[in-house]
């Protein structure tokens, strides 16, 4: 367990060994490194500023909650006063992490779907260069816009189905906002995974069950690749870069972990 932990964290980085043994791939990492940074333009502007506003303004009432509660401790009890003060830092810490990973998370969902053409381009060179063959099952275009709509829906059917309890679990003070918290990153770390897995699976035509059946017969390696990709595309402007760099390294992900399992390999 512990070295699949460690294979799939490393696939971003070795993907960069790739590009440094086939430098005519890095043309395919362009266009979405334009795109990537007018749609991060607009994105930070609209939406982190304002959403980094409404978190200092939650943190400070968070905060005034914990002292009340601390003051209201009789004096019996004053040794908690270091437990909530630790329980409340990591709220706090782990409140902004889910903040950047979130944006980085739609950020994400944006990039790719724009950008479809590019890394669908760049996935397919990334599996020539491994394999030396590309498979494709061909439809037509109006399959090919409505598989890509319900794949999106699926995704957004699956988050709510587990982020709504993970949310009302959030209003639970302390412990309810933490777990809600772990969750949330692990939910938001699984779909991210379904992204960046997606290139090689789509070509296949896969059915969005037997996609999400990946992320669970590749684990751990696929849990430790997915959180990793996920803090790299929740670094401010660094995943301007990062996204098509993930993309990428899905790929290789699945040419070296996914397709050896398959019945048909």
């Amino acid at each position: 367990m512990v070295c699949g932990l460690i294979a799939g964290a490393s696939y971003p980085f070795r993907v960069l060994s790739a590009f440094g043994k086939s430098p005519r791939l890095l043309k395919f990492l362009i266009i979405p490194i334009v795109a990537n940074l007018v749609i991060g333009i607009a994105l930070y502007f609209g939406l982190l500023f304002p959403a980094w506003h409404w978190l200092g303004e939650w943190i400070v009432n968070f905060s005034n909650q914990l002292d009340s509660l601390i003051e209201d401790l009789p004096y019996w009890l004053s040794f908690l006063e270091y437990f909530i003060d630790g329980l409340g830092w990591l709220v706090r810490v782990l409140m902004v992490i889910g903040l950047f990973l979130v944006t980085g998370f739609i950020f994400l969902q944006f990039g790719v779907l724009l950008g479809a053409p590019w890394y669908g381009q760049l996935s397919e060179q990334m599996e020539k260069f491994r394999l030396g063959r590309v498979e494709i099952v061909e439809v037509n275009i109006f399959q090919d816009i409505g598989r890509a709509i319900l794949f999106e829906v699926k995704k957004l059917a699956l988050w709510f189905a587990i982020a709504l309890p993970l949310l009302i679990l959030g209003f639970v003070p302390g412990i309810g906002t933490a777990i809600a918290s772990i969750g949330g990153i692990a939910l938001t770390a699984t779909i991210a995974g379904l992204d960046f897995l997606d290139g090689p699976s789509e070509r296949r035509r896969f059915s969005f069950r037997k996609k999400l059946g990946i992320i669970f017969k590749t684990f751990p390696a696929s849990t430790s690749f997915s959180l990793v990709c996920l803090l790299l595309i929740g670094v401010p402007l660094l995943n301007l870069v990062t996204i098509p760099i993930c993309v990428a390294s899905g790929t290789l992900f699945w040419c070296d972990r996914v397709l050896p399992k398959l019945p048909s390999s």
